[in-house]
């Protein structure tokens, strides 16, 4: 064997053992549960064991999956299909596709979230609206699929109040966020929102609803209620999605084109700092997302096919999970019985 042959192995093993450590450190206390990762390269789904941080089973998907919800209850996670036009309903603990629901005539489902009196809604951009399906009923559990129309493009996420009563669409093409009443089934109004906007969140109380604009590099604050806006604050470059703390007091971009979170009180609508991920746009971070107790965020590395691990107590960088190819949506699900590694 040659020198650059050894060399080369040597180099491998180093770098294997780097990545192995960095995800998995015996000095870090990582949170119990199941973290599931869309892999829309690849049309697949990963199921991560937190505590561990190895991924424990892979399964199909219909065609380019995006985000992930998980049912009320924490058994189940739906994710949708953009490409395929349906969601698809797994079992956490069995890890296995146990439903298929088709949306036609709804297209290119995106954005989704599971309700808790069991209905599942995703925003579909294809179609301009949202799609509502029902929970299943009847001896037959049989479930309805209704929509409400944005008539504006590129509807693209969706979050819903707290009581249920509204929905706010990003809707990317026409630089708004449709305002939808979901007890009317019709659209209250579309709010002005940028240029791009793209990610968006709603707070915990359903006071305010957070919309960051990607290309305009800005985050805009409205009353949930009033639907008045409160603030347009600076952000990093490109900020893809926003999200917030499960207490309510802060608010974080993923910002695209910095490889980096930008944290803001929400209290005083102002920013309180950064947090330093990659540092580069090739990461291709995208999706943000709290663990349940607020002191853990996972970002969606998806160029690098990686989940990055933050510490929000500590406020950095703390490992890495590996994933598939280009995962994107990400759920949590809590501890619950699972079967033997696959």
């Amino acid at each position: 064997m040659n020198k650059f042959a050894i060399a080369l192995i040597s180099a491998t093993l180093f770098a294997s053992c780097t990545a192995t450590a960095e995800q998995s450190s015996p000095d870090k206390q990582h949170p119990a549960g199941t973290l599931l990762v869309g892999n829309k390269g690849e049309d697949t789904l990963s199921f991560i064991d937190l505590e561990t941080g190895r991924e424990v089973a892979r399964r199909d998907t219909g065609k380019n999956p995006h985000e992930v919800a998980i049912s009320p209850d924490g058994r189940l996670a739906a994710i949708v299909s953009y490409g395929a036009e349906h969601i698809d309903i797994f079992d956490i603990a069995a890890r296995e596709k146990i439903e298929t629901i088709a949306l036609t005539p709804n297209k290119s489902p995106h954005g989704i979230a599971w309700l808790d009196d069991g209905r599942i809604i995703a925003s579909t951009e294809g179609s301009d609206s949202i799609a509502i399906v029902s929970p299943p009923t009847g001896e037959t559990q049989t479930r309805t699929v209704s929509q409400i129309s944005t008539g504006q493009k590129g509807s693209h996420m969706v979050v819903v109040t707290p009581d249920k009563s509204r929905a706010f669409v990003s809707n990317m093409q026409s630089g708004t966020v449709s305002v939808l009443d979901l007890i009317k089934s019709s659209k209250i109004t579309d709010l002005p929102a940028g240029t791009e906007p793209e990610g968006i969140a709603i707070t915990p109380d359903g006071k305010t609803v957070w919309v960051a604009d990607r290309r305009g590099d800005s985050l805009r604050v409205f009353d949930a209620n009033t639907l008045e806006e409160l603030a347009v604050l600076k952000t990093g470059k490109f900020p893809i999605r926003v999200a917030i703390s499960p207490d309510g007091k802060t608010a974080v971009t993923s910002n695209y084109a910095d490889g980096a979170l930008g944290l803001f009180d929400v209290a005083t609508r102002e920013p309180k700092g950064e947090i330093k991920i990659s540092g580069t746009p090739q990461a291709g971070q995208v999706t943000i997302l709290f663990s349940p107790d607020g002191t853990r965020l996972y970002a969606a590395e998806t160029g690098l096919n990686r989940i990055a691990e933050i510490d929000m107590v500590e406020e950095k960088l703390i490992g890495r999970l590996a994933g598939g190819t280009n995962g994107d949506g990400l759920g949590i699900a809590g501890t619950i019985a699972t079967s033997k590694t696959d």
